[in-house]
C-alpha cells in the first residue's frame, strides 16, 4: 500500500516499501542516445566486466542525427563499434528517444526504466517508474542490471474541471510551473490525477509526467487506466497482459488542486520555464522562429491541431516555421494522412524525427537577439544556439497561430473558425 511510487517499487521487491528507504531493484530497460552513450562506454570499460543482460540495452541516434558534423560522425561511429561488439539489438535512429522507447514496447505499467537523459521521466505518463541517471550510472547497470534509489516523497497534483476551448495539458503543465518554481519538486514524485487526468488521452498526459523534471521531480507518475492500457495496445508493440494498478491509502507530502476550467492558453517566457505568464501578456511579441517539435509535444495529435489552424494559410514570410515530427512513425502517420503536405503548403520546413534544434545541436540554431516560440520543455539561456537568443514555450496550436501572424499569438480565433 501506498503511493504511486511505493506501489510499483513494493511490488518490484515483494515487500512494503516506504519514501525514504533505499532501495537497488532490478530495471527492465537501460537507455541512452548519441549524447549520453559514449561516456557510458567509457565507465563500462573502466570497470572491466561484462555487460549481464544485453536485452535491456536500448541505445538510440537522436541528437545529432543525421550527424551534424565530423566530430558527431566520429562519436556515432564509436557507438555503432561497441553495440557490434557487444551483440546489442536494440539499435535505433527513428527518432526522439523517448517516443521510439514507448512506440517499440519497452514502456510497461509497473516497469522501471533508467535512462541517460533527464526526459526519461516521460515514461511516468504510462504508470512506469522512469527516471534519469547520469552515465557512469548507466554503464555500472550495463554490468548489473540493477540500480539503486532513495524511494522519493510524493507531492499529489490533483487537476481537476474541463479545460475551455484551446487549453491543452502544455498549458495546464505550464501552469503548475508558475505555481511550484522549478525547484518546486526536488526529488519528489509527482503524481498526476483528478478528473482533468481521467478524461485526458495518453498523448497528453505524457507531457505531464515529460515535463516533470522541469521541477525538479525525481519522476512523474499517472496511474495506468483503460486509457493507457488500450493505447499501449493500440499504438505501441507492448503486448498484453498489462495490469493497472491505483495508489492505495497513500501518504502525500502535500497536494496541489488546480482548477483547469479556470485557465487560459499559457506562455513560459526567456528565461525560465516557471516564468509563466498568460499568453495574453506577451501577445504581439514579434518571432523570428517557431518550433513545432521534440519529446513534448511532437506527437501526431500535436501535428494534428497545428495542421488544423494551418491549413489553407500562410506562416510569416519573417517567421522561420520548422515542424521536426517526434519519430519516423508519426512521420509516416502525417505523410499519410495529408499533414505534412499542409505544414509544406503553408511554407514550413519539415525536419527528420530527432532532437538537433531543441538542444541546439543543428536543425534550427538561433542567433544573436533572436526568439523562438516553441513547443519545447526548456527554455533556458543558450538552450538553443546563442545565449542572446530568447526562447518562449507554448502549445502546438500557439505555436501555429504564433507562425502565421510572426508573432507571439492566442490560437482560439483560429479555433473558433472551426479549423
Amino acid at each position: 500500500m501506498g503511493t504511486l511510487v511505493e506501489e510499483i517499487f513494493s511490488r518490484r521487491l515483494g515487500r512494503s516499501v516506504r519514501a525514504g528507504e533505499i532501495v537497488l531493484v532490478d530495471v527492465d530497460a537501460i537507455m541512452s542516445h548519441d549524447n549520453t552513450t559514449p561516456l557510458a562506454i567509457m565507465a563500462f570499460s573502466e570497470i572491466g566486466k561484462p555487460i549481464r543482460d544485453a536485452a535491456k540495452i536500448v541505445i538510440h541516434f537522436d541528437h545529432a542525427y543525421p550527424a551534424p558534423n565530423q566530430l558527431a560522425a566520429e562519436n556515432q561511429q564509436k557507438i555503432v563499434k561497441f553495440i557490434r561488439a557487444q551483440g546489442i539489438d536494440n539499435f535505433f535512429h527513428r527518432g526522439v528517444c523517448h517516443q521510439v522507447m514507448i512506440e517499440e514496447g519497452f514502456i510497461r505499467p509497473g516497469g522501471i526504466v533508467i535512462g541517460g537523459d533527464s526526459h526519461t521521466v516521460t515514461y511516468g505518463a504510462l504508470g512506469c517508474f522512469a527516471a534519469g541517471l547520469g552515465s557512469s550510472e548507466i554503464g555500472a547497470a550495463w554490468i548489473t542490471g540493477k540500480t539503486w534509489f532513495k524511494v522519493p516523497e510524493t507531492i499529489l497534483v490533483r487537476l481537476e474541471g474541463r479545460a475551455p476551448a484551446g487549453v491543452y495539458s502544455k498549458d495546464v503543465m505550464l501552469a503548475l510551473a508558475g505555481q511550484l518554481g522549478m525547484d518546486g519538486a526536488t526529488y519528489k514524485s509527482l503524481e498526476f490525477a483528478g478528473s482533468y487526468i481521467e478524461d485526458l488521452p495518453a498523448h497528453q498526459r505524457i507531457v505531464f509526467s515529460n515535463m516533470s523534471v522541469e521541477l525538479g521531480a525525481k519522476c512523474g507518475l499517472i496511474a495506468p487506466d483503460q486509457i493507457t492500457l488500450d493505447y499501449l495496445a493500440n499504438e505501441t508493440k507492448a503486448r498484453p497482459p498489462f495490469e493497472p494498478f491505483a495508489a492505495v491509502e497513500p501518504v502525500y507530502e502535500r497536494v496541489i488542486t488546480l482548477d483547469v476550467s479556470q485557465l487560459q492558453p499559457m506562455v513560459a517566457c526567456h528565461p525560465d520555464v516557471d516564468n509563466v505568464k498568460p499568453l495574453g501578456e506577451v501577445a504581439g511579441l514579434e518571432i523570428d522562429q517557431v518550433y513545432l517539435g521534440t519529446c513534448t509535444n511532437a506527437r501526431y495529435e500535436d501535428l494534428e491541431i497545428a495542421a488544423g489552424i494551418l491549413k489553407g494559410r500562410q506562416v510569416s514570410r519573417f517567421t522561420r516555421t520548422l515542424v521536426t515530427p517526434a519519430s519516423q512513425t508519426i512521420y509516416e502517420k502525417a505523410l499519410a494522412n495529408g499533414l505534412i503536405q499542409i505544414f509544406l503548403d503553408a511554407g514550413c520546413t519539415v525536419n527528420a524525427p530527432g532532437c538537433g534544434a531543441c538542444i541546439g545541436r543543428h536543425g534550427g540554431i538561433l542567433a544573436p537577439a533572436e526568439r523562438a516560440f516553441t513547443t519545447m520543455n526548456r527554455n533556458f539561456i543558450g538552450r538553443m544556439g546563442s545565449p542572446e537568443a530568447e526562447i518562449y514555450l507554448g502549445s502546438p496550436a500557439a505555436a501555429a497561430a504564433t507562425a502565421i501572424e510572426g508573432r507571439i499569438a492566442d490560437p482560439r480565433p483560429y479555433l473558433a473558425q472551426g479549423v
